[in-house]
């Protein structure tokens, strides 16, 4: 039997039209759907007149125990799909432990490319697009929030900070 795939789909970040045809038709035909949030997902779903294949939580709080079950239907020859809320999975979003532990077990990672809100502001900012670091959020305590602004004002590039 033919392993499954893992296909990591981006995800609208406020506008529908925003999925690409290519997302949409991975979304039809995976077996399973690990998302960020469920209800969020079978939203999206519903919006696109695709019936949910089987939609499964994968979010921080899970997301080391369902890499193993993942893991599973791949060996077991379906396809999954990886999707965050809004916008790309792993960036600021669940999925790192995900795609590094289908990678470490052999299996095939295949992204399907869309809405990223980091590319999306700094396109639309006027600043330079040359060189630039995406850093995430910050932390919410002074003391360390402080520390990583520090440790970023060395960069040379246009500096990217979720808030």
């Amino acid at each position: 039997m033919e392993p499954g795939r893992l296909w990591v789909v981006s995800t609208p970040i406020g506008e529908l039209g925003d999925l690409s045809p290519r997302a949409r038709q991975v979304l039809a035909d995976v077996d399973v759907i690990a998302a960020e949030d469920t209800r969020v997902t079978r939203k999206l779903l519903g919006s696109l007149d695709v019936v949910p294949p089987k939609v499964v939580s994968c979010h921080d709080h899970n997301e080391g125990h369902r890499s193993v079950a993942i893991i599973e239907c791949l060996q077991e020859g379906q396809d999954v799909a990886l999707v965050s809320d809004a916008g790309t999975p792993l960036v600021s979003d669940p999925g790192f432990r995900v795609v590094r532990a289908v990678i470490e077990a052999g299996l095939q990672v295949i992204p399907i490319p869309g809405p990223s809100a980091p590319i999306a502001a700094l396109t639309a900012s006027g600043l330079p697009t040359d060189r630039f670091l995406f850093a995430g959020f910050p932390p919410r305590q002074a003391g360390k929030r402080r520390s990583f602004l520090e440790s970023c004002k060395e960069e040379s590039g246009t500096l990217l900070i979720f808030e």
